[in-house]
């Protein structure tokens, strides 16, 4: 998955600066470069074949833009603001929110543009969605089809990893410097919907993903080292060392084994019981709701929306055995997973800066 074209920002010019109103853009990016090069390239294309549909696409994209600059009225998370309720920096947001750990839902602990700007992305999530199904039926716009699916799984990977950011923020037993960290990735994704970590992080997930939906798991043994070295052959060295450091902690292999199986830590010892009393040495996905007595989707399906929704009821049950103190994972893989790739950063870092002090 390519990386978006958003330019790079030096954190220095903004933070905390003594200009409460710096100058800003007038105008709001919504697409990135590659988007409004591949919706000029098909609208005249859609226009030529069905001018309805066209005219439809159109309309959807101008409330997306009316959208994107509704948005952009909204203070930027990334300066400094004299507000109603005080001065708002950057630090500041970050020292909220790290402190704000109350249990439940963090809404409304939320800045508004955050709030705003995730409507939009969903909104033009669905707007990329809808071009990729018109244009894989139309055999003279097939060949966008796949353009358009990549740019609606990158969207949802944003709406994940900022989750995630989330997640780790909340996570008292890390070390301080990574939860302010993960708050300033979480104001940068916040304020353009993309980021250096979702860009170097997204690819890797998602090949994760459809490898796992390529496997065909035997429930029995779960969590084979066949279906793990399928997945782990087809991935990049960041996985690979992943896998080798961190797959013996149990919290990990347990995330490990909800996401390589689709159900629960709760599930699979459910099902591991049963079948060991009734002397069941393994079985295959379509036989697991039989087994358990209840209807269990533990198959991947192709759609963005799938995977998002397996992912939620992954991150709902660990925060359940968190607050529960229940025994099972208390992350998700891809917190496990990014955590990961912050200590790796952090570790090249600390290197390079030992490095050129000698």
């Amino acid at each position: 998955m390519p990386q978006d074209d958003f330019e790079q920002i030096d954190l220095n010019t903004f933070f905390d600066s003594q200009d409460a109103n710096p100058v800003r853009d007038e105008k709001a990016e919504m697409l990135t470069t590659r988007q409004k090069d591949l919706i000029q390239e098909v609208m005249p294309q859609i226009k030529a074949v069905d001018p309805e549909k066209a005219q439809n696409f159109q309309e959807r994209l101008e409330a997306l833009e009316a959208l994107a600059q509704a948005v952009a009225k909204f203070p930027s998370l990334l300066e400094r603001h004299e507000l109603i309720g005080g001065t708002r920096t950057p630090t500041s947001l970050i020292d909220s929110l790290i402190d704000h750990q109350d249990a439940g839902d963090a809404t409304l602990q939320l800045p508004s543009k955050a709030m705003l700007g995730k409507g939009l992305l969903v909104a033009k999530m669905h707007t990329f969605s809808s071009f990729a199904k018109y244009t894989h039926h139309i055999a003279e716009l097939k060949k966008y089809s796949k353009a358009f699916d990549t740019e609606t799984v990158s969207s949802m990977y944003s709406l994940l990893i900022e989750d995630v950011y989330l997640n780790l923020i909340r996570d008292t037993t890390q070390p301080m410097e990574y939860r302010r960290e993960w708050a300033l990735s979480l104001l940068l994704l916040w304020e353009h919907w993309n980021d250096q970590g979702s860009a170097q992080v997204a690819p890797v997930l998602e090949s994760v993903w459809m490898a796992r939906r390529r496997l065909a798991p035997a429930f029995g043994t779960m969590m084979g080292t066949s279906e793990l070295l399928l997945i782990s052959m087809q991935m990049d060295d960041q996985w690979i060392a992943f896998i080798k450091q961190k797959l013996g902690e149990p919290g990990v292999s347990q995330a490990m084994e909800e996401f390589l199986f689709g159900i629960s830590f709760e599930q699979i010892n459910t099902l591991r019981t049963i079948l060991k009393e009734k002397g069941i040495p393994a079985i295959g996905r379509d036989e697991v709701s039989k087994f358990l007595g209840e209807h269990v989707k533990s198959d991947a399906g192709l759609d963005y929306r799938d995977f998002y929704a397996k992912y939620t009821v992954r991150r709902d049950n660990a925060r359940s055995r968190t607050r529960l103190k229940l025994n099972g994972p208390h992350k998700t893989l891809e917190d496990y997973f990014i955590q990961f790739v912050t200590e790796q950063n952090k570790e090249k870092q600390n290197n390079d800066t030992f490095a050129k002090s000698k």
